[in-house]
């Protein structure tokens, strides 16, 4: 298989759904709308909905349904990169080789676009009610997604991510480390996963296989990113690199090295593998995303 030449095919499909759902660009607030969209076309892999999709049809899903929830989980992922980027967080200019929604629209504007994209993509999500989709899955699908990007989920791991800055690295556990990954990184990938196996019907056992697997690869993942913060450079990843020394962040790689690091990626990522081999449905790519996901150079 050529799996960019694949990737790229559903690309172009995930890149149409997702402007098919964006805001216009008119009235009073067109400000924060070219802004929300300026952040959305930002491009990036499309993973979350590429995921969502092809997990959706592991299970055998037909349902339209399926493209509201890709694009509100695109939208939802952009949200945090935008108030990620934020001189109050990270303060980041670049990212993914260009201006950051901050740096070109202003701080204010940028948190605005965020919360607005959060905001959409709830109403983007709703959106499935009037599809072709059962309703109690519609529901079940917007519950998990907006669960896992929630207190309990991606806005916790940050919470946690933003103390454990001003903490004594001393104090910083691998417990504290495991939760921010767990909630941060992986809880939307978990979400994309899980919402394409309840739209598509699968049963409860196998959803919580799907948020096993994805929390395996979300965790790989961002354990892989403190990587490249340490070993790639600006051409690859298309921002800063060392920006977790820079701004005193004990990582997985500061707790534990480079070496066990590595060797932790490569034991999430066969797990994630056995119990994707688990699941009924054959869908090779999916493996093959799941994998280039963990063992990414940017």
């Amino acid at each position: 298989m050529d799996l960019q030449k694949e990737i790229a095919i559903r690309l172009e499909r995930i890149e149409e759904i997702i402007e098919s759902f964006l805001p216009e660009e008119t009235g009073y607030q067109s400000k924060v709308t070219e802004a929300m969209n300026y952040s959305v076309r930002g491009g990036g892999k499309r993973i979350r909905p590429m995921l969502m999709q092809e997990t959706f049809k592991l299970f055998g899903g037909t349902t339209v349904a399926i493209e509201y929830f890709m694009a509100a989980i695109e939208m939802l992922h952009t949200y945090s990169l935008v108030h990620d980027d934020l001189p109050c967080m990270d303060n980041d200019e670049y990212r993914r080789g260009r201006k950051t929604t901050h740096a070109v629209f202003g701080e204010a504007i940028a948190t605005l676009a965020g919360d607005a994209l959060l905001n959409y993509a709830a109403e983007t999500a709703l959106g499935a009610f009037d599809s072709d989709c059962d309703k109690y899955l519609v529901g079940k699908a917007v519950r998990i997604m907006f669960s896992k990007s929630g207190i309990y989920g991606m806005i916790g791991g940050q919470t946690a991510d933003i103390v454990s800055e001003g903490m004594n690295p001393a104090d910083v556990t691998d417990k504290l480390i495991d939760y921010i990954h767990t909630n941060k990184t992986a809880a939307l990938i978990e979400a994309s996963m899980m919402v394409g196996g309840v739209l598509a019907g699968a049963d409860n056992i196998q959803i919580n296989t799907l948020e096993k697997i994805a929390r395996n690869v979300g965790i790989a993942f961002q354990i892989q990113d403190d990587i490249l913060d340490v070993t790639g450079s600006f051409e690859e990843l298309g921002k800063p690199i060392g920006s977790d020394e820079k701004n005193n962040k004990v990582t997985y790689v500061s707790l534990h090295g480079l070496e066990k690091a590595k060797a932790d990626v490569e034991a999430l990522s066969k797990e994630a593998t056995m119990l994707l081999h688990t699941l009924q449905g054959d869908n090779p790519f999916l493996e093959e995303l799941l994998l280039s996901m963990i063992n990414r150079r940017k």
